[in-house]
Order: C-alpha cells, then structure tokens, then sequence
C-alpha cells in the first residue's frame, strides 16, 4: 500500500476568496481517485503515487516559502496525470474541476442575490444612491436586483475575463452594466415620428401620425418613455420648436392653450413612469430660430408634406418657446424644480438677445440654471450638425466626427452604443515616467475598445432578434451610433504621477498631451473596425465615487479627491476648490473641452441665483462670443420649501417656517437633491467653491460693462460679412450634394439662381464620391468657390454660409 508523503513543509493553501487554510494532502488523492473511477479506475494506490509526485514538486516550487492557490494545485495535477498517461483520467479531472466551479457560481449567485436585496433594503450598498434619478422604492428595488444579475451575466457570459476583471477591479469602469446588453443613449427624429406616428411594432397599440399638437406631444410622452425602456441613457429629440410649431397655426390655439398643453406635456415627462421608479431621462433641443437647412423644407402636418415651408412658422416657434420656459420657471405646485426634459438652447450669429423671450429664458436660466447652451457662434459645431449624421462622406476613416447634443443629448439617429471610462489617476499612481503611463493607457484603451466591439455586436444581434422592438422599428441602422471612451481623474492622475494638478501649466500641457494621445488612438480604432468612436469628457456620477473608492482599499496611499469620502474629478475638470474665478476657469478649461468630439460641458457652479435676468444674459453672451467651449451653463444653488416654495441658494432649512428643505444642484449635469446623491458626489458638494461674480472681470461682465474683455473671436470656417464676389473675384463653383440629405436640397435652389458658372456634384454616384475624394470634401452640403485660375478661395457648408460670399 502506497503512504501519503510525511514531514510536507506545505502547511497552508491558498483559496479562490483568498482565504489561507490548512494543506491537505487526501484532497488531492481523493480528487484523482474519484476522476480514475469515472472512468472505470479502481487503483486507489495510482492516485496515491500521483498525489505524491504532485506534492514533491510543490515543495520544489514552494519551497521560498510562498503559499500556492487551489487553481495552481490542480492545473500540476492536470499535467502530472497527462505525463503519466493517464489522459482518460486528466479529462474526467477537468470535468470534475468545471462540475465544481459551476456549483460554485451558482452557490455565489445565489449568495450574490441575497447580498444584494440585503443591501438595497437596509440601505447598506452605496449603488441604492449611485443614480441620484431612483428614489427608494420597491420598483426601485426590482430594477437594482434584476440590474445585478444583468450586470453579472455580461461580466461573465458577455466579456472575456479580461476585460470583467478590468472592469471588477477597476482599471476602467463599463458604465450602465445593469442594462449591459443594450445600447447607451439615443437622438431620434422627430419628423419621422410626426411622419409616421406611434406604431409598428407587432402585438403593441399603434397611432397613426398626429394631426394635433396636443395628440403630437402625447406621442412624444408615449415615444419618448418606451425607448427609455429600451436604453440605458438619455433620449434627445432635436428641432422641437420647429417641427411643432405648424401644429399650433393648423389648431388656430392661443397662447393659453399653448402653453396649457405645454405644462402637461413637461409633468408628464416627469412621471417616474421609467422601470426603477426613475422619470424618462429626456433632452429636447431649441432652435430658438428655423435653422437655415429647414427653412425651406415642407413642413409636416397630419404625417403629410404641407405647401408652407419651416421658415413660415416661426411666431409659433417664439409661442412655443414662451410657453416652455414659462412652465419651466413656474415649477410644479411646490415651486420645485422640473429636472427633465433637459433643453438644450441654440445660441446662433442670429439669435435675437433683445427678444421677449430672450428676457424670460435668461429669467429662467438665472433662477434654475435649467438650459444647456449650445454654442454654434464660436465653437466648430453648426446647426444643421444634428441632421447631417446621414451626410457625412468617410472619405478619411481616421478623421473623429464630433457628437452633437453635449452630455445627454444626441443628434438625429445617432447616439452612443456604450462608454468605457479609464481610471486615469491609478495609471498615475503606478507609472513613474509620462511614457509608462502613455503604455498603460494604450492597453486599457486597447481592453475598451474590444470591449465596445462586442456589445456592439450584442446590440445589434438584440435589435435585430427583436429583443428591442422599438428601437428595430424606428431606428435603420447603428452605424451613426458611436463607442465611447472616457476618461476620469485627470487632475488626481497629474498629482499622482509628478505632484502637480492639473491648474499648473505641466499639469495642463500633459492633460492636452493626453487628450491627444487618446484622439490619435481612437482614430486608429475607427480605421481598424470602421465603426465611429469619439472621446467623451464621461459624466461619471457613480464612476468617480467608485473608481476612487475601489483605489483607496488597494492602494492607500494614493491621492484622491474627497476627504475622508474618496471621488475622483470628473474629466479634465479643474478640481472643484481650485478657483472662484469664473474666467479663470474658462481660461483655462477652453483648450481642453475642445479636443473632446463626444459629450462635454462647462457648468458654471453659482452659489446663488444670479441677480437679475439681463446678467445672465450678458454672462450667456460673453461665454458664447469669447470661448471655444461647445457646451456650458449656469448653475446655481438653490432650495424649495413644501410650504414656501423655492429659496435662493443653500437653505437646509426654510427661514419662515423652519421646516427641513431640499436643497438643488447639478449632478454631473442635471438638476436633483443633494439628499439624493451618492457620498462621492455629496463631499464633491460639500467641496466645492463657487464662481464668484461680484468681483473681477465676472462682476463688469454681469453688469453689462465691456471693459477688459477680449476681442469677439470669429468662429472657424466663418467669413467675414462683408465678403462678395467681387471682393474676392470668385468665378465658378462646385457644389457637392446627396439626394439623401436634407440640408442639400435649399442650398442646391438657391445655387440655381446664382449667376456663376458651376458644377453640381453627386456624391451618391462613383463618380461624385471620386470628385468628392479630389477635393477633400468631408460632408454635404459643401460648396466650393473657386477664381479664374481655379484657386479655392472658400469652402461653405450650409445656405447661411452660402449666402455671406454669393
């Protein structure tokens, strides 16, 4: 009979849990023999013998005095019985392995269940406030379990493990797991709704195309709140003015009627009608006025193409606006704030800053903070960039388009189909040199984008199966839906990696250089899968709580934001104690939100409402006319009473009654209480410093003084004015055009009666793309103005930009 070996120096193994217990030999017998009689095997002295050789060759290998795992005990075993030939045994001892590591999943799913409703129920999992738009509810309940198993299934069944485990250990975070098996965020078209109606989709109610506007808003509401149901993130309609305002001339409706219809439209957006006890998260986008390339397009009424033109509608366009700011401004009964839908303002070379209107949205703006503005004036975003997905030409498969919409919204069919974040600040903590932490990055990314590759393709599968019924009907393709890398810490990352943040000039000259790193990678990413990728400045709300969190238990002493409650800063963002120094920061920050081609966002934290509606405006204006920045807003600080409604800035408690308030401020980029937010966000709050506009050049710009400003900068690609033809002896020219594409078909009619000689290009056919690939042209509409030798003297883009030069 075959003895055990004696005097074994192994005393101790190691766990899959990392729990150290006491070595024992009969476990590995007994393993090799229960494999030997599954195949028929009755020698139990052969297992003996074979558990022998294993352990010898762990005393050589552990003999430095180091602890081995479970896993590196029965991978020797595998080798050591295929050696002796024992290969019928080796596979029945594989399978014996794979029997027990399924039991064990199950056993920690079931183990994972039950941690999870403990902990949503006693409020002892941070992730109950992660999403500070879900209340504590039971619905919220049942969509934080069923998160978690989703979440689970695509870390294990989805994702190699390399990738769940960057993700588990937080190298980068996979934002939305709990919905990880459908896309991100989502633009829809408008028109097409009012084209075609609510309907489609087999076995579901369906609604033919509204004649009404009142029946048009409510398909907006159903719309709207059933795609939510089917993405994780934000649902942008864009034009919104626009395209409704015929339906308020055919209903012949005053201005009461208007905006009656109005308020129910924005309280039913409201409703935690969302699974999860969360309202619809909606951003709808305001033209203010009819976008050049809608001008003189037919209108839609009753799902038909009606005589009058877009550019006939816009008193009803201002009717519109009134009535939605006023609601807006107006708060529910309570005073409190309407947090959805996000609108997202315009700010054009034509916007009419006098206005009515402008007076009751700067009103708005500087009570609520409400509005994102987006900046076509001095940014290189254009207008009719929401519409013109369908006519970009990829000539160049590395060139990044931008994303329009900023952080929550997205242009007409296009959107996100998911976002990686990379956790810049333990690649600063782990690198020693800026080149170490360049490689780093590079693998991470490289990790992200394979990632983002494979749920692309589980989206598509999904949609294409019907798993997304809506979405399948009312969305063609997903190739305008872009894979999104993000980055968070970048201010921790630079303190970190050499001691400085990221307000010193190296802490921003490496930002920048990072930035680019990052385009340039994602560039090489788009010509290698030929799908879009873009950089996005991610928002983070749970992210930079859990990145930093997961980082402090690891690694204690790295540098993170927070004190005593770790959080990373979002993005490239100054830290929030950095300054109060409004311009400053815009300074500062305009070279780096401009190299992001996905959602970024300046916000302008306020400790308090502005003091009147004619500051803002002048603030609005001088960031629009002076900084590069596409997106920013103004948030201030404010708190609503049950009984008294709304209280400027930080009350914690009402002054006239006593009572408990709450207290409002953006969250990453959206309006909720305090109360609501995770401790992460919370100590970034109770953190911050807000911009101060009483002293400096913020005090005489909110007083209308123009003194100390920097020159009006022109907006790239815009001429002056006062060009003409024969200023510039412009001869012929070259107009490149799709018969897909919206915005071609007035720029083409009114190329029609110039009286130059020209060419009209196709670049639907071979040849127009040949033409197209000559000439460098990217988009459509773009035409090119050429003098008598046929040097180019000037590219434009849009009818607008036609008319500044013929």
């Amino acid at each position: 009979m075959v003895e055990k070996l004696t005097d074994v120096a192994i005393s101790k193994i190691r766990k899959r849990d990392g729990r150290l217990v006491d070595f024992d030999q009969d476990k590995i017998t007994n393993a090799i023999f229960k494999a030997a009689q599954a195949v028929g095997g009755t020698d139990r002295n052969q297992a003996q013998r074979i558990s022998n050789q294993v352990v010898e060759i762990l005393e050589i290998f552990y003999r430095d005095g180091r602890v081995p795992t479970v896993e590196e005990v029965q991978d020797l075993v595998e080798k050591i019985l295929i050696e002796n030939g024992h290969a019928k045994t080796a596979k029945a001892y594989i399978l014996y392995r794979a029997q027990h590591a399924k039991l064990r999943k199950e056993r920690a799913v079931l183990m994972d269940i039950e941690r999870t409703i403990d902990g949503y129920l006693k409020r002892s999992d941070w992730r109950v406030s992660e999403n500070s738009n879900s209340n504590f509810s039971l619905s919220g309940l049942l969509m934080h379990a069923a998160g978690a198993v989703i979440a689970n299934y695509t870390l294990e069944e989805v994702y190699p493990v390399e990738i769940a485990e960057a993700h588990r250990n937080g190298d980068f975070h996979i934002h939305d797991l709990g919905m990880g098996i459908t896309g991100y965020c989502a633009g829809w078209s408008l028109r097409q709704l009012l084209l075609e109606g609510f309907n489609g989709v087999p076995y579901k109610v369906g609604s033919g195309p509204p004649k009404h506007l009142e029946t048009a808003l409510g398909q907006m509401v159903n719309f709207l709140g059933t795609l939510q149901n089917e993405w994780a993130g934000a649902m942008a309609f864009s034009s919104f003015d626009t395209y409704l305002a015929p339906f308020v001339r055919a209903d012949c409706l005053k201005y009461e009627d208007v905006k009656q219809k109005i308020q129910q439209f924005v309280f039913s957006l409201n409703v935690a009608s969302r699974w999860g006890g969360q309202t619809p998260f909606s951003n709808l986008t305001f033209d203010w006025t009819v976008p050049e390339d809608l001008k003189e397009e037919p209108a839609v009424l009753g799902g038909e193409l009606i005589d009058e033109k877009y550019g006939d509608f816009q008193h009803e366009m201002d009717l519109i606006n009134r009535a939605f700011i006023e609601v807006m401004t107006e708060g529910d009964m309570s005073g409190r704030v309407f947090t959805f839908p996000i609108p997202t303002y315009n700010i054009t070379e034509d916007f009419d800053w006098g206005s009515d209107n402008a007076k009751i949205l700067f009103e708005m703006t500087a009570k609520y903070g409400l509005p994102y503005f987006q900046n076509f004036v001095n940014s290189d975003l254009r207008p009719s960039d929401v519409r013109s997905m369908c006519c970009r030409l990829q000539l160049d498969l590395r060139e990044l388009r931008k994303k329009t919409g900023g952080l929550f919204g997205s242009g007409e069919s296009t959107g996100s189909i998911g976002v990686v974040t990379i956790n810049m600040p333990r690649l600063g903590y782990l690198s020693t040199t800026e080149e170490e932490f360049l490689e780093r990055l590079d693998r991470l990314m490289i990790l992200a984008r394979d990632s983002l590759q494979i749920k692309r393709k589980l989206v598509e599968k999904n949609v294409r199966e019907g798993l997304l019924p809506y979405t399948r009907r009312y969305l063609k393709t997903l190739d305008n839906h872009f894979s999104t890398i993000g980055l968070n810490g970048m201010n921790e990352a630079c303190l970190n990696l050499f001691g400085e943040d990221i307000s010193t000039p190296e802490g921003k000259a490496f930002a920048v250089k990072v930035l680019d790193f990052m385009r340039d990678r994602l560039g090489d990413f788009q010509e290698e899968t030929g799908n879009l990728y873009n950089l996005e400045a991610t928002p983070a709300e749970g992210a930079a709580y859990r990145l930093a969190k997961i980082d402090k238990e690891r690694y204690p002493e790295i540098i993170t934001a927070g004190d005593g409650v770790p959080y990373y800063t979002n993005s490239t963002l100054l830290p929030v104690m950095g300054t109060d120094d409004l311009f400053e920061a815009l300074e500062h920050q305009e070279e780096l939100q401009v190299r992001y081609t996905g959602g970024t966002v300046f916000h302008c934290f306020l400790g308090e409402r502005m003091p009147s509606p004619e500051a803002c405006k002048n603030l609005v204006k001088r960031i629009a006319y002076n900084f590069r920045l596409p997106y920013f807003t103004i948030t201030p600080t404010f708190s609503i009473c049950d009984l008294h409604g709304y209280l400027t800035g930080e009350q914690p408690e009402c002054p006239i009654c006593q009572r408990p308030t709450e207290v409002y401020s953006r969250v990453v980029g959206y309006f909720r209480p305090i109360s609501n937010w995770n401790l992460g966000k919370r100590e970034e709050f109770r953190q911050r410093l807000e911009y101060d506009l009483d002293h400096g050049w913020a005090s005489a710009v909110v007083a209308g003084n123009s003194g100390g400003t920097r020159e009006k900068t022109t907006r790239p690609g815009h001429a002056p004015a006062s060009n003409t033809v024969e200023d510039r002896h412009i001869t012929c020219y070259k107009l490149f055009y799709s018969e897909k594409c919206p915005a071609c078909r007035p720029v083409k009619a009114y190329m029609e009666k110039v009286a130059l000689a020209g060419d009209k290009i196709d670049t639907g056919t071979r040849e127009g793309l040949k033409e197209a690939v000559k000439y460098n042209v990217r988009s459509t509409p773009t035409v090119l103005f050429f003098d008598r030798e046929e040097n180019l003297i000037e590219a434009a883009h849009s009818l607008d930009e036609v008319r500044r030069w013929v």
